[in-house]
């Protein structure tokens, strides 16, 4: 019997790639509605005034030579302008489409709204299913492609989750936060999931595709159990941080500067890693929506951010991928 995908995986299950495909790096976007984060959640308190900017992202990226994977949930997939703009990219061939649930704006709408809730993974197996596969046949009908990749909104997998993506055919899954734990929030605990991909069951038909987060400084060797003590101790944390000691550095351009998030990218090369998943909310493409860009002016400090980041992966001989490449390269 395959191991729960919450549950970090036997060792063996690292996967493997042909030699052709090197070390790589992934661009995934969780592209959903508008909604303030600090509010309780609601099925209707959302807009999507920032859908337009994603045509200027989806041109920018085409010039970094990235192929963007749009992880899109309802009120996206629903959207004619969104489909239009990140449709019209997929069928070009310069973009690929996932899919992101978001369960309190997904229907069947059949549970209460809470926190607990909001992590797919929390509800029963069968209403998770259900808005799942309403959601994966409205991408496909949408986009006119098979979504190959999944993300649980809020990195909220639950033990049901693999099963439900191998019976739908999707074979990837990037829903785990290496080196973070939401257990405080009511949701999964990734502090021990490896970050390199790995195979999520014993027949190696689901990959799982970690988002990259890395430790830097003094201690990275012991991040996994020091970082931990440290969130208690938010002034230690912060000295530790600032003096090299440790620091957590995940590979996205909310609220991780370029300098940290280059850092970042030696600790992963330095690691051995295949893949590094970078990953960031296409609300944060107009200013006001994210607490990470507030201003034009940190709109561009995310687009310097990933122009910085891309020239030193490429220096660093790091090469774009994409989730078809992925899948014809991985060795089962």
């Amino acid at each position: 019997m395959d191991r729960p995908i919450t549950q970090p995986p036997l060792p063996g299950s690292a996967a493997r790639f042909a030699p052709r495909f090197g070390t790589r790096s992934l661009l995934t976007v969780d592209t959903e509605e508008e909604f303030n984060w600090a509010d309780p959640f609601t099925r209707d308190g959302h807009g999507l005034m920032h859908v337009p900017r994603i045509a200027r992202f989806q041109e920018f990226c085409e010039g970094l030579g990235v192929v963007p994977v749009y992880l899109v949930d309802w009120p996206v997939a629903t959207s004619p302008l969104a489909i239009d703009i990140i449709g019209s990219a997929v069928k070009a061939g310069r973009a690929e489409v996932g899919v992101q649930l978001h369960p309190w704006v997904n229907p069947p709408f059949d549970e209460e709204v809470s926190v607990h809730n909001s992590y797919a993974g929390n509800l029963p197996p069968a209403l998770e299913r259900a808005k799942f596969l309403r959601l994966r046949r409205q991408v496909e009908q949408a986009f006119e492609t098979t979504p190959l990749i999944y993300r649980a909104g809020r990195y909220g997998l639950g033990a049901e989750t693999a099963a439900m993506l191998r019976d739908a055919g999707v074979p990837i899954d990037t829903s785990v936060r290496a080196n973070f734990d939401y257990r405080d929030g009511q949701g999964p605990d990734y502090s021990r999931h490896p970050l390199a991909p790995y195979w999520v069951d014993e027949a190696r038909e689901l990959l799982e595709l970690p988002l990259t987060t890395v430790y830097w400084g003094m201690l990275r060797r012991q991040g996994r159990w020091v970082h931990p003590l440290l969130r208690k101790l938010p002034r230690v944390a912060g000295a530790c941080s600032r003096f090299g000691v440790l620091e957590r550095i995940a590979l996205t351009p909310e609220g991780v500067t370029a300098e940290e998030a280059l850092r970042g990218i030696d600790m992963a090369l330095d690691d051995g890693l295949p893949l590094l998943v970078l990953s960031f909310h296409s609300p944060s493409l107009s200013p006001g929506h994210t607490p990470y860009v507030r201003t034009e002016a940190d709109l561009d400090r995310l687009y310097d951010w990933f122009r910085r980041v891309y020239m030193y992966l490429d220096m660093r001989g790091v090469a774009p991928t994409s989730v078809s490449e992925i899948i014809s390269t991985a060795e089962r």
